[in-house]
């Protein structure tokens, strides 16, 4: 990953409002799917766009957050690297709440959400290679981050994404670690999904503050410790999407996306 990057994001969710220590101004972004918005820290060596996801006064449930709107924005800021965080319930007994999970796949049990740029008519459509949904150099890059600092981070995980804003159910929650997730939540997709679609170098880290459904007796919120765990995860996730010395990966390939043949066959990359 060669290029210069000129903005850098942090997309946040429950829990994490704000980027401590980091003087941030307002903007609003007004994109073509609504005004977004964000955070933005005039860091060295790249600007820091803090977005939360659910709207800066925590407004938009799961299942109406502006997904499209969010991404769109990011793009028309120039950034080109995004560091995401997500709050989730744990499947795996070897998680326990408190754990930090860095995803490496998804199982989407979303529906009806806006989950494209491309819908057809004048944005046309494309078929987008989901092969590796999260960049490896940012993953790498975090991972070594989180060791030199001492912060437990799992090396991977499965995310499975419901609607919200209900919990799951036990049975489903049986059905998810069937199909081998690790965690679940609410706001991964269509996230990476359109991250993806854009070309943007994207990667997520989740932060279990529960046991999913029937795995205990009952669903409770862990808050002892959270706050202070969080706080030092967004310090190595501000080192690391702003590292300029990542290794290679294949998120701005064009081959990664392709439009069908009736429409002029070959590559697009928007």
């Amino acid at each position: 990953m060669s290029e210069a990057v000129e903005r850098v994001a942090i997309i946040g969710g429950t829990g994490i409002s704000d980027i401590p220590d980091l003087d941030a101004q307002r903007q609003v972004v007004d994109t073509p799917y609504g005004p977004v918005a964000v955070l933005i820290a005039q860091t060295a060596p790249h600007p820091v766009v803090f977005l939360n996801r659910h709207g800066l006064h925590r407004e938009h449930p799961p299942h109406r957050i502006n997904y499209r709107g969010n991404l769109a924005a990011l793009r028309m800021l120039g950034v080109s690297r995004i560091l995401a965080t997500n709050a989730v319930g744990s499947i795996n007994r070897a998680l326990p709440p408190g754990s930090l999970v860095l995803i490496d796949d998804y199982l989407d049990f979303t529906a009806g959400r806006a989950n494209t740029f491309f819908d057809g008519e004048a944005s046309g459509h494309a078929y987008t290679e989901m092969s590796t949904p999260c960049c490896p150099a940012l993953r790498a890059r975090l991972l070594a981050l989180a060791a030199r600092a001492d912060l437990p981070v799992h090396p991977g995980g499965v995310y499975a994404c419901t609607n919200g804003p209900r919990f799951e159910t036990p049975a489903e929650i049986r059905m998810f670690a069937q199909l081998g997730a690790d965690v679940v939540g609410m706001t991964g997709m269509p996230e990476v999904v359109l991250a993806r679609e854009l070309g943007m170098h994207y990667a997520a880290i989740a932060y279990s503050i529960n046991w999913a459904a029937g795995i205990e007796a009952q669903v409770e919120i862990v808050r002892e410790g959270i706050p202070q765990l969080l706080r030092r995860l967004l310090a190595v996730m501000v080192e690391t999407v702003q590292a300029d010395d990542l290794p290679p990966c294949r998120c701005t390939d064009p081959l990664m996306m392709v439009r069908p043949a009736q429409e002029g066959g070959g590559i697009y990359r928007q």
